[in-house]
């Protein structure tokens, strides 16, 4: 079980290069909107949900997480994009 702010959450889908949540999807054999879903989406008409619970608080409330491996793509790809940007600046 992991938990984190819902606006660290937001921060990291909001950091994430066009194309992720597909990539996310398509590397966990999940569908689109259920990776949506995880990010704080609402659609359950084709997408399921995830097992993250939504606490009330401070900086958005929590977000605490069953299952963080769709988080840890995200941060996954975050570090690729990361690296990448690094070479191009050395370049």
């Amino acid at each position: 079980m992991r938990a984190i702010t819902f606006n660290e959450l937001r921060k990291i889908k909001d950091s994430l290069p066009d194309g992720s949540i597909h990539r996310i999807a398509d590397e966990l054999g999940l569908h689109v909107d259920t990776v949506r879903n995880f990010f704080g989406g609402f659609h359950f008409q084709v997408g399921k949900s995830v097992g993250i619970h939504f606490e009330p608080g401070p900086d958005g409330g929590l977000v605490i997480m069953d299952d963080s491996t769709v988080l840890e793509c995200a941060l996954k790809i975050l570090r690729e994009e990361n690296a990448r940007q690094m070479e191009s600046a050395e370049a």
